[in-house]
C-alpha cells in the first residue's frame, strides 16, 4: 500500500496499512487488530508496509518536540477567526474539488469496533448488545420513555429510524467512506444509521450516492460545535456514535461542549467511538511556520483545520461528559513506502467510551 496521499495539505487517514487486505468489503475475519506486526530486525524495515507499536527512541521523541516548538508561533487573532468563521465555506470547497476521490472506505472498521459489525450475517458471530441488555427491551424502554415525554411536552416520537432495533451515527461522515461499509456489511434488519457532516456538498454527495437508502439510513447538515441545534433522533436512543478523524476538525475551546452533546443521545450501555490523531504524528511535525493556530492546532493549506491529541486530553474529554472507559490507546505505527525507500511514523488514538448502564 502506498503512503498516505496528501492533497493541499489534507491527509488521508489511510489506517488500513499494516492490516492483512480483504478481498470483499464484508471484510476478512482473519484481518488482525492493529498491534500485531511487530519490527524486531531493523534491517527488515522494508519488508512490509507498515509496522505496528513501534517504539520512539528518546531522541525521536526530543526531536519531534523540538520540531513542533519551532513551529508553535500562533498566527494573528483575526487570521483565526478568518478560518473559524469560514469554516464551512473550506469544508465545501474541499468536498467540491474531490468528491468521492480521496478517502478509501474504511473496511478495517469492523475489526477495530465490532460493534459496527453485522448482527445478523449468518458468516459472523453475533456481537453482544453495547447496551448489556436484550434489544428489544432496551428499544421498547427507550420508545416508551420517548412517548411519555413526548405527551408531556407535546413532541412527535416518530422519528426516523424510530421503529430500528440498533441504532449507529457518524458524525463527520464525509462521502459515505464510513457509513455505506456499515450498510453493505451489517444486513441487521433492525438496523438504523444516521451521518451527519458540517459540509453540506458531502452530505449532498452521500444522498446522490446509488448505495445510499432511504429506508435504512439519513444524512444531514450539522455543525458539530454548535451545541444548541438539534438532532433528528431523540436523547437516549443511540447504540453508538463513531467519530473517525473528526473532532480534530473543532476549536479545541468547542470541544467538551460537543462531546457532551453527542453523550445524552447515547443509550445506557451505548458507546462512542473515535480514532483521531495523536501527539507528534508524522502530519504534525510537517506543518511550517505560519500554519499553528494555537498549541497543537494548525491550519492546513486549504483553510482547513486540525488537532493532534494526547489519550490524557481525550480521557478528560470523554469522563467529562459522564462516559467510562472501555478503551484508550495509542497506534504508534511505522508505514514504509517501499519503492522510494521512505519511513513515516503515524501517531493514532484509539478510544472507546461507554454510557454507565
Amino acid at each position: 500500500m502506498a503512503a498516505p496521499r496528501t492533497v493541499d495539505g489534507v491527509e488521508a487517514e489511510n489506517t488500513e496499512a499494516g492490516l492483512t487486505q480483504s478481498n470483499s468489503s464484508s471484510g476478512d475475519p482473519k484481518r488482525p487488530q492493529f498491534g500485531t506486526r511487530f519490527l524486531t530486525d531493523p534491517r527488515q524495515v522494508f519488508q512490509h508496509n507498515a509496522w505496528d507499536n513501534v517504539e520512539w527512541t528518546d531522541e525521536q521523541e526530543e526531536a519531534a518536540k523540538k520540531k513542533v516548538l519551532e513551529n508553535n508561533q500562533p498566527l494573528p487573532p483575526e487570521k483565526q477567526e478568518e478560518y473559524e468563521s469560514r469554516a464551512n465555506e473550506y469544508w465545501n470547497e474541499f468536498y467540491t474539488i474531490h468528491e468521492n476521490r480521496f478517502f478509501k472506505d474504511r473496511h478495517w472498521l469492523f475489526t477495530e469496533f465490532p460493534e459496527l459489525a453485522p448482527q445478523c450475517n449468518p458468516n459472523h458471530e453475533p456481537h453482544p448488545d453495547v447496551s448489556g441488555t436484550d434489544s428489544t427491551q432496551q428499544d421498547g424502554f427507550d420508545l416508551k420513555q420517548c412517548r411519555d415525554s413526548a405527551a408531556l411536552s407535546g413532541d412527535n416520537c416518530d422519528f426516523p429510524g424510530s421503529s430500528a432495533t440498533y441504532r449507529i451515527l457518524e458524525v463527520g461522515c464525509g462521502v459515505g467512506n464510513t457509513v455505506f461499509p456499515i450498510l453493505k456489511t451489517n444486513n441487521d434488519p433492525g438496523l438504523f444509521v444516521y451521518c451527519c457532516d458540517f459540509s453540506s456538498t458531502a452530505v449532498e454527495l452521500v444522498k446522490t450516492n446509488p448505495e445510499y437508502d432511504s429506508n435504512r439510513c439519513l444524512a444531514f447538515v450539522r455543525d458539530l460545535s454548535d451545541v444548541e441545534a438539534g438532532f433528528p433522533m431523540p436523547d437516549g436512543t443511540l447504540d453508538v456514535i463513531v467519530m473517525i478523524f473528526v473532532l480534530s476538525a473543532l476549536h479545541p475551546d468547542k470541544m467538551q461542549a460537543s462531546i457532551s452533546r453527542l453523550a445524552r443521545l447515547l443509550k445506557p450501555g451505548g458507546v462512542m467511538l473515535l480514532r483521531d490523531y495523536g501527539r507528534y504524528d508524522m502530519a504534525q511535525l510537517r506543518f511550517k511556520k505560519g500554519r499553528c493556530l494555537s498549541e497543537n492546532f494548525y491550519v492546513r493549506g486549504d483553510g482547513t483545520r486540525v488537532y493532534f491529541f494526547t489519550q490524557e486530553e481525550l480521557h478528560e474529554l470523554f469522563a467529562e461528559a459522564g462516559l467510562e472507559k472501555v478503551q484508550n490507546l495509542v497506534d504508534r505505527r511505522l508505514q514504509v513506502n517501499r519503492g522510494k525507500q521512505l519511513t513515516m511514523y503515524r501517531v493514532w488514538i484509539q478510544c472507546k467510551y461507554r454510557k454507565a448502564s
